[in-house]
């Protein structure tokens, strides 16, 4: 009996410590705010503790947005965030040059072994691509599967030709 209960308290450790991995970071412009969509493995029915900070030139660390530090007064009204089952979104309007340096993600795992996870991505204005091409992929290709499982239907019954 005390071997099946370490064995489980072992396992939910275990998903607690492993569920909250950042996988990646990417930035891009939409109209003149920069998004920073944030994915994230998501194995865990625990709350995500997480934030979004900027480093300029190496010198200061500014929080933009989460539920770990607190953000500066400077970003909050400038921020808005989505967050879905794993990934997580900010955006930060009215983006300009003064803006640019190294923004991250972090993820803060709870439990008995804390641990954070996290991802950089360098953000210049004129090397930023634009978000328009990537949206729908991004963040839901549910409607790409649906296209593509109903192209295999149309052929199947001769219906066209590809």
């Amino acid at each position: 009996m005390n071997l099946a209960i370490s064995i489980a308290l072992l396992l939910t450790v275990l998903q607690v410590s492993q569920g909250q991995m950042v996988t990646s970071l990417t930035a891009c412009l939409e109209n003149q705010s920069l998004r920073l969509d944030c994915r994230h493995e998501n194995t865990t029915s625990l709350p995500i503790q997480y934030e979004f900070s900027l480093t300029r030139e190496k010198k200061k660390h500014h929080v933009l947005y989460g539920n770990v530090g607190v953000p500066e007064h400077t970003y909050r009204s400038r921020t808005n965030f989505t967050s879905k089952y794993n990934i997580k979104v900010l955006y930060l309007s009215a983006f300009t040059s003064k803006d640019e340096g190294t923004y991250a993600c972090e993820l803060h795992s709870s439990g008995p072994s804390p641990k954070v996870y996290s991802q950089n991505v360098s953000v210049l204005r004129d090397k930023l691509v634009r978000c328009e091409g990537i949206c729908l992929l991004a963040q839901n290709t549910s409607w790409l599967l649906l296209l593509l499982l109903s192209l295999s239907l149309l052929q199947a019954t001769d219906f066209i030709s590809l």
